[in-house]
C-alpha cells in the first residue's frame, strides 16, 4: 500500500501538456514521429528515446504522448525517474502490461546501478509483451554516463530523436498560450520583455508565469512591464 502511494507521487499529471498545445515548428517532425510511434501496432519498434538539453520541452512531449495514448483508448502512464530513484525498483513490476510506459529524465540513473538494471529488465519485459516504452534524457545514449552497457544498447535499438530548443518567438507564443488559458492578459511587448529580461529557459519562464499570475491576483494589478519588473525583483 505504501509503495502504491509512493508510485502515485512519481506519476506526472500534466493534462495541460498535449500535442495540440505544443507550440513551434522546430520539433514538428518529432511530434509526428511520436504520434506515429504511439499509434502503431504490431511494429518491431518498441522503444523511442527523446534526448536534448534541459528545458527544451522533453517533459511536455512525453506527457503529451501519454495523453495521446489515452485518447486512442490505450493504457499509458508517465513517470518521473527523478522521484522513482528514491524508491525500490519493485515499483516497475507489472508496468509492461501497459500499452505505453513513459519514463522521464533517464540521465538521473547515472548514479543508480540498481535502477539501470531495473529499467533494463523493464525494457526486456516490454519487448516480450509487444508493448511500447518511451524515455527521455539529456544526451545521446552513449553520453548518458550509464554504467550498464546493455541498457545503452537497448536505447539505441529503437527510434531516437533530438528535441531542439524553441526559437524566442516560439517561446513567446508558448507562454502566451499558457497565459490565455489562465485568463491572464499579456501585451506582446510585456511577454517579449519577460523573455529578454528574465530568462530564455522555458521551465524558468513557466515558473515565472505562474508567479506573475498569483501576484497579479493578490495585488489586483494588470501584468504590465512595470509590474513584471517589480515581480522579477521580488523573485530574484
Amino acid at each position: 500500500m505504501i509503495q502504491d502511494q509512493q508510485l502515485a507521487l512519481a506519476v506526472q499529471l500534466h493534462d495541460e501538456e498535449t500535442f495540440d498545445n505544443y507550440v513551434g515548428k522546430t520539433n514538428e517532425q518529432v511530434v509526428e514521429d511520436l504520434k506515429r510511434f504511439v499509434n502503431s501496432s504490431g511494429s518491431d519498434i518498441n522503444s523511442f528515446y527523446l534526448f536534448g538539453s534541459d528545458s527544451v520541452g522533453k517533459s511536455h512531449l512525453i506527457n503529451a504522448s501519454a495523453t495521446y495514448a489515452n485518447e486512442l483508448g490505450k493504457t499509458a502512464l508517465c513517470l518521473s525517474l527523478k522521484e522513482l530513484v528514491q524508491m525500490s525498483t519493485e515499483v516497475l513490476d507489472g508496468l509492461e502490461n501497459l500499452d505505453v510506459i513513459c519514463l522521464d529524465d533517464l540521465h538521473v540513473l547515472a548514479d543508480y546501478e540498481d535502477w539501470q538494471q531495473g529499467v533494463f529488465d523493464l525494457f526486456n519485459r516490454v519487448m516480450e509483451q509487444g508493448k511500447k516504452i518511451l524515455l527521455t534524457g539529456n544526451n545521446t545514449p552513449t553520453q548518458l554516463n550509464l554504467s550498464l552497457p546493455d541498457l545503452v544498447s537497448r536505447l539505441s535499438w529503437g527510434s531516437l530523436a533530438q528535441v531542439k530548443a524553441l526559437s524566442d518567438d516560439e517561446k513567446i507564443q508558448a507562454l502566451a498560450d499558457r497565459a490565455n488559458k489562465r485568463g491572464m492578459v499579456f501585451q506582446p511587448e510585456a511577454m517579449s520583455f519577460l523573455t529578454n529580461r528574465y530568462s530564455r529557459d522555458m521551465s524558468k519562464l513557466i515558473e515565472c508565469l505562474n508567479t506573475l499570475d498569483k501576484l497579479s491576483i493578490q495585488s489586483q494589478r494588470k501584468i504590465t512591464i512595470p509590474f513584471i519588473k517589480d515581480a522579477i525583483d521580488s523573485i530574484d
